[in-house]
């Protein structure tokens, strides 16, 4: 009996499953392939996010051989304080570029957007020239930033400008398209949008023709007519399409530089100015270093703000309502 145990334990030990281990370099490759992206990350986003909250609390200094003064969130507060003694040019536009930036992107949003939708929806059929027709309204993506706006530019001149000739050719009076306060910004939401819905609509597309045609199918035997199905199928289906071109529209209207440098530079007197290109205005001065960092935290804030909104909207929500 006591020779047996021995025998048995040795038995089941043999029995065991035996454990395999990965060897290590097969545990931190997957690591080693995301290090990049980890690098970049750090290096091009993470390090000069945390760089300009920094600098933002930081006054520059007056001359070379004093030092950055510590204030706080004062360049915060003088950036909407009319009363400012420190910086007054900047105090009295950023109040009107900020309106300015919501105004500008809110508008090519509403009206570029809807409009790919909609051309999306016209051209995802069997027409003539269906080709043809996809390409042109694609074509203005495909144009450089600033050769677009360079045309533009050509086009809204008050002598020779192809648009006030055509109005004028009608008994019209020309409109002053750039340097006008009331119609420069206007001017450049028209560029915007006549660049972008192209781009949008071929997002669109691609998720119009993920639908099954079996839905709409079933739809039309039900009496559903054409509204309905874009209400009832077609918007509940391109949810997550809607929320990617959203987010690139948005980011895309925050981000407005090249435009603007060929169309008015953001005058008269601030009037078509936007947040980013008034930050590249004023980087190149150091005393307002940290003002120009505020101004960047505060569009970070506007745009991650607007990021977790649209989430939220469209995609815990349905979440949710799955459960």
């Amino acid at each position: 009996m006591e020779a047996s145990a021995p025998t048995s334990a040795t038995s089941n030990r043999a029995k065991s499953p035996t454990v395999y281990r990965k060897p290590l370099a097969a545990r931190l490759f997957p690591y080693f392939l995301v290090a990049p992206t980890l690098v970049f990350v750090f290096l091009f986003t993470l390090l000069p996010t945390v760089q300009s909250v920094s600098g933002s609390l930081y006054r520059a200094p007056l001359t070379v051989k004093q030092q950055p003064a510590f204030v706080g969130l004062q360049n915060y507060v003088d950036l909407f304080d009319a009363t400012n003694s420190t910086r007054p040019d900047i105090s009295d536009a950023f109040p009107k570029i900020l309106i300015n930036t919501i105004v500008f992107t809110l508008a090519t949003v509403l009206v570029s957007v809807p409009l790919a939708f909609v051309c999306a929806l016209l051209l995802n059929r069997k027409l003539k020239w269906l080709g043809l027709w996809r390409f042109s309204l694609f074509y203005p993506a495909l144009l450089p930033v600033i050769g677009a706006a360079s045309i533009w530019s050509f086009l809204y001149s008050d002598n020779i400008g192809l648009i006030n000739t055509v109005l004028k050719s009608f008994g019209l009076a020309g409109v002053k398209w750039i340097g006008l306060p009331g119609m420069t910004l206007v001017s450049v939401i028209i560029v915007i949008c006549w660049k972008q819905v192209g781009y949008y609509m071929i997002f669109y597309l691609a998720g119009l023709q993920s639908i099954p045609r079996d839905i709409y199918e079933a739809a039309d035997l039900e009496g559903a007519n054409l509204w309905q199905q874009i209400r009832y199928i077609t918007f509940p289906l391109l949810n997550r399409t809607t929320l990617f071109i959203l987010v690139v529209a948005v980011t895309g209207g925050f981000q407005t530089v090249e435009q603007l440098q060929a169309l008015g530079q953001g005058g008269p007197n601030e009037s078509s100015n936007l947040m980013l290109y008034y930050i590249f205005q004023k980087f190149s001065e150091p005393r307002n270093l940290g003002y120009v960092n505020a101004i960047t935290v505060i569009l970070l804030i506007m745009l991650m703000v607007f990021t977790v909104a649209n989430f939220y909207f469209f995609e815990w929500r349905r979440i949710k309502d799955d459960q």
